[in-house]
């Protein structure tokens, strides 16, 4: 019992620890992946480190100036986790009805999702409903009700998909990867060439071929390409290893939370960064399609990096609520 009492609390260390690394190693690939580019464009080569993205950037319009750029559907994510865990803890039992469980929560989510997927984002706002789905579920929602919503879904999704030419050629170069002619497949093609060519041990930091104009966005989308032909497949291993380490702490943070909210929003975030490391390193392997999604700590972007910050201090403060909880109870 005394030693359940002194709980040295050793998930917030590690946790601290994972975000630390993953911030040097994010610094060195973002880096790695876009001096050269940023220098073939007359750009100093640590530009793609500072310079913060365009208020619109391929015919989407997804940030906002006030003095720095911001990204509003990154911050949406973390968001709805937050009221979704909260109200989830507040309803109780009643989430496990429809009328009084999952419609008040359809009501707010749906519009929400569907603002960021007019701006055109329908990745980012299938992961928002995505993560709100997560938090509903573990507080009990039925999963009756998700699959009738699934079914009522599936045609809206494909119209959205069908109905913007750029997502239904992402659509096409998927199902097409590898085939000959296919313009849109060219970019998962050469992601895992490069992939492949970084061998066992990688082509050296920086030495990547790929990234200059092979692979469109080697910085941001398809990051882990460049990582896997700079550091090659042990350096994947590491990077999925400490992925899979800190997916593991979020969901053990959850279940020893202190109370209802603080699992179901651990849940949330973690989720959420889960989903992004998934979909992320799917599309440079080809297994799902293009989506535009960053991969935590180490793609470029600030408003993705600082939501992956803010959410790992929440897990930290939920860890560190949870352990003070069970050291009192004691």
């Amino acid at each position: 019992m005394r030693a359940a009492t002194a709980n040295p609390l050793w998930e917030v260390r590690l946790l601290g620890i994972l975000a630390a690394v993953f911030s040097v190693f994010g610094v060195a690939a973002v880096y790695g992946a876009s001096s050269l580019w940023a220098i073939g464009d007359g750009h100093e080569g640590t530009y793609f480190l500072w310079k913060q993205l365009a208020p619109e950037q391929n015919g989407a319009r997804r940030w906002l100036d006030i003095g720095t750029r911001l990204q509003p559907s990154e911050f949406a994510k973390f968001a709805v986790a937050a009221w979704t865990a909260m109200l989830a803890a507040k309803k109780g039992e009643q989430i496990r009805q429809f009328k009084k469980g999952l419609l008040p929560f359809l009501v707010v989510l749906v519009p929400i999702a569907g603002l960021v997927v007019i701006e055109p984002d329908l990745s980012t706002g299938a992961i928002l409903l995505l993560i709100a789905g997560t938090i509903l579920f573990v507080a009990g929602a039925k999963i009756g009700h998700f699959l009738v919503l699934g079914l009522i879904g599936i045609p809206v999704l494909w119209q959205q998909i069908t109905s913007v030419q750029y997502r239904l050629a992402r659509m096409v170069g998927f199902l097409s990867s590898g085939g000959d002619g296919v313009e849109a497949s060219w970019q998962i093609q050469q992601s895992l060439v490069g992939i492949g060519s970084g061998r066992l041990f990688g082509v050296g930091f920086g030495e990547g071929m790929h990234k200059m104009g092979y692979v469109q966005y080697a910085y941001s989308d398809f990051i882990f390409s460049t990582i896997g032909e700079e550091w090659g497949f042990l350096g994947v291993l590491v990077i999925l290893a400490l992925f899979g380490l800190f997916l593991l702490l979020g969901f053990r943070i959850a279940r020893r939370a202190s109370d209802p909210f603080g699992m179901y929003l651990a849940t949330g975030l973690t989720v959420m960064v889960g989903l992004a490391v998934v979909l992320n390193i799917g599309v440079t392997l080809g297994v799902v399609p293009t989506t535009g999604i960053n991969l935590p700590f180490l793609s470029y972007g600030r408003s993705a990096l600082l939501v992956t910050f803010l959410s790992t201090g929440v897990l930290i403060n939920v860890a560190r609520h949870g352990g003070a909880r069970r050291s009192g109870g004691r």
